[in-house]
């Protein structure tokens, strides 16, 4: 019997292990049959049903009929001077998003998106002047992953396997190490999605990456982190950009809405949920705007006494941004006022700026935009909780 159509196949990247237990039982075979399969997808990288070889055939030839295995297709890919690598991806005809792959000696980082485009609206940010068009699914957001697995695979960025490994990477056959959701988009106004695909990503038979190894980064939603707390342990990182409200409403407008001392109060219930480490603070660098020592001393003191870091981010530019990048000698200072007063603080290395690659920078293509504006009743539909 020929396969059903491909459009209406069900995909089965984005499936977590209870759900392709629930789709295997559907079609009259053992749950054990769920994560085999799930090695074949997430371990191996194999679209093919037809080559899961320890499968039973017959449950092969049911599976193909009725399912796939199915990332974004590409639009584009760019190699930069440094080695960064970026993936324009296709979401609806003509929308498109972006991941980027950042290599490095001891790891290999994914930055992957979770919307077409943003409606938070931060004004330094370049996916925000995008606007907005759609979440993601979490096929779209996992497929991400496998996609750069498989593509950095063909281009020869895969350690051999056998060689050693610290304890906690995973297996030495994937180029990808690490992944961070800073891409397009907020995570958090897309939790239903997002919550499933961490899970494959930290899952023995998914991923099987360590928590320490996947980084969420939220710009405020503060009743999503509460959720968040009660679902699933990553790494949190938080778009802060200010120390105090009155230019963080400017910044990120979200804080009119959630203002930091509830946003912090947030972070550390998370923190205490979650066994978690420290929550990372991300601090672009605007000239002129958030970089004086006196508001590196008011930082300081909002987060003294929390188990905080801080990373100070170089602004990237972007056509038509009214910003400018600090001067590295006032971002140097900055830091050691932080270190100073108590505070990890690093600086974030800019990578990829020459194929607009860097942090701030994804653009993706937004033909078809949602207007949304902070506060008002629109804002509520496009967060999925």
């Amino acid at each position: 019997m020929p396969s059903s159509p491909a459009s209406e196949r069900l995909n089965l990247l984005g499936l977590t292990r209870p759900a392709l237990e629930a789709y295997v039982r559907e079609l009259g075979s053992e749950p054990f049959r769920a994560r085999q399969l799930a090695r074949w997808i997430y371990k191996r990288g194999e679209a093919r049903i037809e080559q899961m070889t320890d499968l039973a055939k017959d449950f092969r030839a049911a599976l193909a009929e009725r399912a796939q295995v199915r990332a974004p297709a590409i639009i584009e890919v760019q190699l930069s001077r440094d080695g960064t690598r970026k993936w324009k991806l296709e979401a609806d005809g003509t929308q498109a998003f972006e991941m980027v792959f950042i290599p490095e000696d001891d790891r290999g980082t994914l930055c992957i998106s979770t919307q077409v485009g943003c409606a938070l609206d931060c004004s330094f940010c370049a996916t925000a002047q995008q606007g907005f068009n759609r979440n993601l699914t979490t096929a779209e957001i996992v497929g991400q992953v496998w996609l750069a697995g498989r593509e950095l695979a063909a281009a020869g960025a895969v350690a051999r396997l056998g060689e050693p490994q610290e304890a906690d990477r995973p297996p030495a056959s994937r180029a990808v190490t690490n992944v961070v959701l800073m891409g397009m988009g907020e995570p958090l106004a897309n939790l239903r999605q997002v919550v499933p695909a961490l899970t494959i990503l930290l899952d023995d038979f998914g991923f099987d990456l360590s928590r320490r190894r996947v980084t969420l980064s939220t710009s405020g939603l503060v009743p999503q982190i509460y959720r968040l707390a009660e679902e699933v342990n990553v790494a949190l990182a938080v778009s802060l950009h200010a120390p105090d409200d009155a230019l963080r409403n400017e910044l990120v407008p979200i804080n009119r809405k959630h203002p930091i001392a509830e946003l912090l109060e947030a972070c550390w219930h998370y923190l205490d949920e979650q066994n978690g480490r420290s929550v990372t603070f991300e601090y672009v660098m605007l000239q002129d705007v958030n970089d004086s020592l006196a508001q590196a001393r008011r930082l300081a003191r909002l987060l003294a006494g929390h188990p905080a870091k801080v990373n100070l981010i170089p602004f990237n530019p972007f056509p038509g941004a009214r910003y400018r990048r600090s001067p590295e000698e006032r971002i140097l200072r900055f830091r050691d006022e932080l270190i100073g007063r108590g505070l990890i603080a690093t600086v974030r290395r800019t990578r990829g700026e020459d194929i607009d690659a860097a942090c701030g920078q994804l653009a993706g293509r937004v033909i078809d935009r949602t207007t949304v504006r902070l506060g008002s009743k629109a804002f509520g539909v496009v967060v999925q909780a």
